[in-house]
């Protein structure tokens, strides 16, 4: 039996119900095909069609398909534009064509909250040294904080011959497993490092001494009916001011969901 790769294994474990914009970056595009007619088939789920349609859209770009005599150039010429193109039933007898790419990231304005963590210091050392060759400092603050939320960064500038001095920062850093960009600034170099952050663990809360509920000795203070301090004035007077059904009207304008009509996963495809 062949074994299954990291990868293999998260891309089975997406489905409709746990994806979300951070997790559709787990997937490839034979899953969207996957994930769209597990919807589609679902009356339930099909309610929510323009919810998952904005979620596949925020990783990949859809288009749908001129399906008929030319059917087979128009898959080809999408194919060679790196595009997967396959069918999607939507009833018995009728289906759409749909062309699906994964979005690149290759501009530090790609990177997202969403897919900072789909990516590797390898990659992200690709995307930034595209930046104009302007180094750390030339990245917005958004886009440090994006970065930042994902990887270790840190960075240094030296004159180009003591950058790699033995025993220096940047042995050390990359013996640590640090990806590096070096950036050429004249007769000095910036280096930055950058190193895939682990996840922020949650502890949960703990006691430092466990409660015995059964002794006599120990009461719950019942704190549920007790009013804030804030709220309570012993001496407070009837306000004439305060709302009742006779002084309290409030109206509002009731529209109609655009969304309500669509009935099928066509009438998302062109929405953008």
């Amino acid at each position: 039996m062949k074994k299954e790769t990291k990868e293999m294994t998260e891309h089975k474990s997406v489905s409709v119900k746990t994806l979300t914009k951070s997790t559709i970056w787990d997937v490839q595009e034979n899953d969207v095909f996957r994930l769209l007619d597990a919807v589609e088939k679902d009356a339930e789920l099909r309610e929510n069609m323009r919810h998952y349609m904005d979620i596949v859209r925020s990783a990949f770009m859809l288009e749908e398909l001129k399906a008929g005599e030319n059917e087979e150039l128009i898959r080809k010429k999408y194919e060679k534009q790196g595009y997967k193109v396959g069918n999607i039933k939507t009833g018995e007898d009728s289906h759409i064509l749909l062309a699906v790419k994964k979005r690149p990231i290759t501009r530090v304005t790609d990177l997202t909250y969403e897919n900072i963590r789909h990516i590797s210091a390898a990659k992200l050392m690709e995307v930034i040294e595209r930046n104009f060759g302007g180094g750390w400092d030339s990245l917005s603050q958004s886009i440090q904080d994006i970065i930042e939320s994902g990887f270790d960064i840190s960075t240094t500038t030296l004159p180009q011959d003591r950058l790699h001095k033995k025993g220096g920062m940047y042995e050390k850093k990359v013996e640590d497993g640090y990806e590096v960009l070096e950036i050429p600034k004249g007769t000095w170099v910036e280096a930055i490092f950058a190193k895939v952050k682990p996840e922020a663990f949650k502890p949960r809360m703990t006691f430092d001494t466990p409660i015995d509920e059964e002794d006599e000795d120990y009461e719950i203070e019942d704190n549920y009916n007790r009013p804030d301090e804030d709220d309570v004035d012993m001496d407070d007077e009837p306000n004439d001011d305060e709302i009742n059904e006779d002084n309290y009207r409030t109206t509002f304008d009731i529209e109609s969901d655009p969304d309500e009509d669509a009935e099928s996963l066509s009438d998302y495809i062109a929405d953008e």
